[in-house]
């Protein structure tokens, strides 16, 4: 029966891989060498973020192999004589053994039991802390320039053939902020970002410098904002002539004010009324001026003022019952109108002429004839208008004069 393969098999699949048993649990992370003399050989370099500056490391060492106890004799690496030379301490009768308080440097655990088990684990230790600085280059009315800087904190562990140094790869990123957050453009690319679209109140400006291993550092600096900006809300932004419209000055910063209306007005006034009489459409622009001189502006398209129009109804129902009770020229942006009516007979029973106010209170005729309380009779009668818009355009003529019933 072939039963070997089968059992090569399995002892291939359960054999474990002896990896090296120095530990550090409270570490952010951890790379493994690349020695030049040997690449092969790998020991592992414990990261401990270390923003504050009174971070130290800790490791604990476990035999891979032997019986317990061990001896746990514990060396640190030495620049100078480029070995590991400095002797730390000796843990005899122990399971496993532990340094705490570690600065940044290699270390090198000699393990012994009393059966001649003897190996050696090594770690390198390093105290990370990557640099970030925030500063303000530049402000003017139109921009904030920042400038930052983004700093790997450097660590070197040694070749231990030879003493070669081997510096640890370890690329940072970051990012600009800012509270409350404004505009900052590309701020994890640009490490000196410019906007042109400047804070309009005070902020914190932020950059966060992130290592390779989590790692981070902060730098952040307060800015006074000094930019303006050209804001307002219009009410009305559409009627009939002549259409008052109300400036509602929205603008931050603004300190002196220039509006220029469309129709060759100007107002100095922060919110001013403004009443446009020709129909038309009217394109608003506002300039406004801090007390720091910096200026900005703002075009609002449209205030649409309606040309003139002029409907007269056919019939009208005069009897109290508040629909259609009035006859009444329907008309938009007039400037004035005159209305005659007559009955058939030819005698006069409603005149009518107004402009302005007049002519904006206006009802109608309500069926009494010469506004006395004798009330015209049912049947045909006969009008003649004569209207003038805003824009100029006269109503009068035949397409003015014509008839309509009244109804009771």
């Amino acid at each position: 029966m072939p039963v070997k393969p089968l059992f090569v098999f399995i002892f291939l699949l359960f054999t474990p891989v002896i990896l090296s048993q120095i530990t550090a649990p409270s570490a952010s992370g951890m790379q493994m060498t690349s020695y030049p003399s040997d690449p092969l050989l790998k020991h592992p370099v414990f990261v401990f973020c270390n923003p504050s500056g009174s971070i130290k490391g800790t490791l604990v060492a476990a035999s891979p192999g032997g019986s317990a106890p061990f001896t746990f004799s514990w060396h640190k690496w030495n620049t100078a004589t480029k070995d590991f030379s400095d002797f730390i301490r000796t843990d005899a009768g122990v399971s496993t053994s532990s340094l705490t308080g570690l600065e940044e440097g290699g270390y090198r655990a000699h393990i012994t039991d009393g059966s001649g088990y003897d190996t050696m684990l090594v770690a390198w230790v390093h105290l990370d802390r990557p640099f970030a600085e925030a500063r303000l280059q530049n402000f003017t009315c139109d921009y904030v320039a920042l400038a930052g800087k983004a700093v790997a904190d450097t660590f070197y562990y040694y070749d231990p053939s030879g003493g070669q140094a081997v510096k640890l790869g370890n690329p940072v990123t970051f990012i600009w902020s800012s509270t409350p957050s404004s505009s900052i453009p590309f701020p994890n690319i640009e490490i000196n970002p410019v906007t042109y679209n400047p804070p309009l109140e005070d902020v914190v400006y932020k950059l966060q410098v992130t290592d390779n291993f989590g790692c981070v550092s902060e730098s952040s600096f307060p800015y006074a904002s000094i930019h303006v900006k050209a804001d307002f809300k219009a009410d009305p932004v559409t009627g009939e002539a002549p259409l008052q419209v109300n400036f509602e000055d929205k603008s931050v910063r603004g300190h002196k004010y220039l509006w220029k209306f469309g129709d060759k007005d100007t107002s100095s006034a922060r919110s001013p009324e403004h009443i446009y009489y020709k129909p038309g459409e009217y394109t608003v622009t506002l300039i406004v001026e801090s007390e720091n001189l910096c200026v900005d502006s703002l075009l609002f398209e449209k205030i649409v003022v309606e040309p003139s129009s002029l409907d007269i109804p056919n019939v009208f129902t005069p009897d109290g019952d508040g629909i259609n009770d009035f006859f009444v020229v329907e008309s938009k942006s007039l400037r004035s109108i005159s209305v005659e009516i007559y009955s058939r007979s030819g005698m006069m029973v409603y005149s009518f002429y107004g402009e302005g106010e007049r002519l904006a209170g206006w009802q109608g005729w309500d069926g009494n004839v010469n506004k006395s309380s004798v009330k015209a009779a049912p049947g045909i009668y006969f009008y003649i208008i004569r209207a003038r818009g805003w824009d100029d355009k006269i109503y009068e003529g035949k397409q003015y004069r014509g008839f309509f019933y009244l109804y009771r």
